[in-house]
Order: C-alpha cells, then sequence, then structure tokens
C-alpha cells in the first residue's frame, strides 16, 4: 500500500488482531471463487471462514423447474464437468474443436453450451464444479475444461492444465441446499435472480412464478425475512417482491446493468425507482467513483445521486480482475487507472467505497480482504 494514515490504521489492526470478525459488509460473491469452483458447498465454506456475513446464490432453474445455484442458466460447460460426461448429449451446442489457418491463427474458437434448463435437478446434482474459464484453443474436450486463468488457481478444482483430472470437486447445490447450508454458516442470504436463457413462460412457469418461487423457498425454510436481500437486474422481478412477497421485497436489492459511465442511470431515474418501492440499488465499482484532479479517488455522481435520492448502495465485484496495478485493471475500475498503480491500492478502494460513498455491502471473489477491512474499521 503507499504510505498514510489507512496503511497505518490496518497495519496496526493487523499487529494486534489473530481473527478478524465477521461483516455484512463483506459479500461472498458465488462464494470465494478467486480459488473455489463458483456456487458450490466448498466456495461458500470458504467465504464464511473468511469472515463473509452474507453468500449469494444465483438462481436458476432446471428441467423440472427445481431451482439450483448457477451464475446463469446456460453456464455448464464453463462451469461444470458436464462435457466429460454423459450428459453433454444434453447440451444445446455441442463441443465444437476451435480451428485454425495453415499458419496457426485461430479461426474460430473452442465453443459449446449446455444448459441447466436441459437437464433434471437428479442430473445436475451428478455433476461436478470447476473453475470458471473454458480454452478458445482447445482441440478436444480435457483442454477446453483447463482454461483457468493464470491469476486464480485450479488447487481447490481438480482441474486444469497439468492436472490430469477433468472431473472437477466442487459440489453443486440446489437453492434449498443453499439455504440449508448458509442457515448452519450463520450468514444472511443473497439470492439473485437470473435471467432465463431459455424463452417465458417455460413449459407453463412464468416469469413471476419463477420469482416468487425463490422468495418461497425461504418460507418454507423458515428464513426470516431481515436475513435475505434477494436481487434482480430486472426492476419487474423486485417489484412483483415488494407487491407479492412485501417482507423481503423491502430489503430487495435493484442491481444495475449499466456496463459503462455513459449509461448510468440519471438522478431522476434512481429518484423513480425511490418512488417505485425500490430501497437499495447495486452498480458495479467503476459507477461509484471517479478521479479528482489530483488523480484521487473521490465518490462519483452517481453515488452522490443514489444517496442523495435516498437508496442505500450495495457493489460488485471486488478481487474479480487481475492484477490492478498493471495500468489496465479491467472492467471494474475503468477510468480509475492513474489511482490504481499497486495491488494495495484495492484497500483505498473499499475505504473509498466504505467511508465516502457509504455503500453498505461490497461483493468480493475473496471476501477475506472485504472482511479484514470491515473487522478493522469497525463496520457491522
Amino acid at each position: 500500500m503507499q504510505e498514510g494514515p489507512l496503511k497505518t490504521e490496518l497495519q496496526a489492526c493487523a499487529a494486534r488482531t489473530a481473527v478478524y470478525r465477521r461483516s455484512s459488509f463483506s459479500i461472498g460473491h458465488r462464494g470465494a471463487p478467486l480459488q473455489f469452483p463458483e456456487h458450490t458447498r466448498e466456495s461458500y465454506e470458504a467465504a464464511a471462514r473468511m469472515g463473509a456475513g452474507v453468500l449469494e446464490c444465483d438462481v436458476t432453474f432446471t428441467k423440472d423447474k427445481q431451482l439450483v445455484c448457477r451464475h446463469s442458466q446456460n453456464d455448464l460447460h464453463t462451469t461444470t464437468n458436464i462435457l466429460a460426461t454423459p450428459l453433454a448429449a444434453t447440451c444445446v451446442k455441442p463441443f465444437t474443436p476451435a480451428t485454425f489457418d495453415a499458419a496457426g491463427k485461430l479461426l474460430t474458437p473452442a465453443s459449446a453450451e449446455c444448459r441447466t434448463s436441459e437437464i433434471t435437478l437428479a442430473q445436475f446434482k451428478t455433476l461436478r464444479g470447476k473453475m470458471d474459464a473454458a480454452n478458445p484453443r482447445a482441440g478436444n474436450v480435457a483442454d477446453y475444461l483447463a482454461g483457468t486463468a493464470a491469476w486464480r488457481t485450479d488447487l481447490y478444482s481438480g482441474t486444469g492444465s497439468g492436472s490430469g483430472n477433468i472431473s472437477g470437486s466442487g459440489t453443486l447445490l440446489s437453492h434449498r441446499e443453499s439455504i440449508d447450508l448458509f442457515k448452519r454458516l450463520g450468514v444472511k442470504m443473497t439470492p439473485e435472480l437470473k435471467a432465463a436463457a431459455v424463452p417465458m413462460p417455460f413449459d407453463g412457469f412464468s416469469q413471476e412464478a419463477y420469482a416468487l418461487k425463490l422468495i418461497d423457498e425461504y418460507v418454507q425454510a423458515g428464513v426470516s425475512p431481515n436475513d435475505v436481500l434477494p436481487q434482480s437486474f430486472h426492476l419487474v422481478d423486485v417489484l412483483v417482491w415488494l407487491r407479492d412477497a412485501a417482507p423481503f421485497g423491502r430489503n430487495a436489492v435493484l442491481l444495475d446493468a449499466a456496463n459503462n459511465r455513459a449509461a448510468l442511470p440519471s438522478a431522476d431515474q434512481l429518484k423513480n425507482w425511490k418512488a417505485q418501492g425500490v430501497r437499495t440499488v447495486a452498480p458495479a465499482i467503476f459507477a461509484l467513483l471517479e478521479l479528482d484532479a489530483k488523480q484521487r479517488l473521490v465518490p462519483s455522481r452517481y453515488a452522490r445521486d443514489a444517496k442523495a435520492a435516498g437508496l442505500d448502495i450495495i457493489t460488485w465485484s471486488l478481487e474479480r480482475s487481475a492484477h490492478i496495478g498493471t495500468g489496465n485493471p479491467g472492467f471494474f475500475y475503468q477510468g480509475l487507472a492513474p489511482a490504481l498503480t499497486r495491488e494495495g491500492d484495492v484497500l483505498q478502494v473499499l475505504d473509498v467505497l466504505a467511508r465516502q460513498v457509504g455503500v453498505i455491502g461490497v461483493f468480493s471473489d475473496w471476501p477475506a480482504t472485504t472482511s479484514f477491512y470491515a473487522s478493522c474499521t469497525g463496520l457491522k
């Protein structure tokens, strides 16, 4: 870290503290997928051990309309071992190897598409989780599954180049199983209702029924609405929760899909969301920060407008990028590169988000970092 008051404060905390307390400020984004296969039992348990006070199950559905934890309905080919199993026959797009020209230049990348909606819950449970990755230059399934980025690891996945194992090692979970696990771990829960990859309604299963089924599984498990922060990128889902499941809807999080600054909502749009009952918004990190004249991180216009509208703010996702001090810190830090010159600057990002923007939570792929910061600075 750069020398200064924040470094001194955190160093003093590290010197006197052996165990850091759990914090709701620290949200396990898909668990702890920097090193563990996302949305698996192992990833969630790792995140809880790191002090994450909230864990996320991204929710989609199977062929028999059962809810499961996956980042999207059509990511099984990159997040599981399905292509190395007989269930590869269910994939809507079978594995196709890469092609190259005579000089070795890539012409078409290797590809596949496998959906939860093509298999039953029982079949889903036979799969194993792996690090989310694929090798676009692969000529066979084994190489395709072994595409993990160099800044991640396959140590806890059982896949990857040189591992000799494409079976994966992560235990996949239904949404109900994630609820049971999170209750045992003593954490709050933030399920995200994912957009379907199939036309809705699906075999009579409407979008509204899908949204309410997610809530029903918390009700049936006896989970307090205070312990659940349902999320969606779609306002209509949040409005359904507010109308038909108000105790849970009041804690709902409207995810902001803007992928660049030009696409961010205006102050009037933020006020409109608030007027419709939205209490919490969640944009990507870049939306909340900008640089002042001295190239220092400060709250953005969006951050100021959201607070002025009376909205709480959560943000995503810390430590989901490669090394940020390279001059090209990636999507989550777009426009902020001049202030990010070393890896320790991630703690400066957290500090501005917490103390100046006033976010109430930060999704992280390695929640130990957010838990450490929250514990040292007294955040709950």
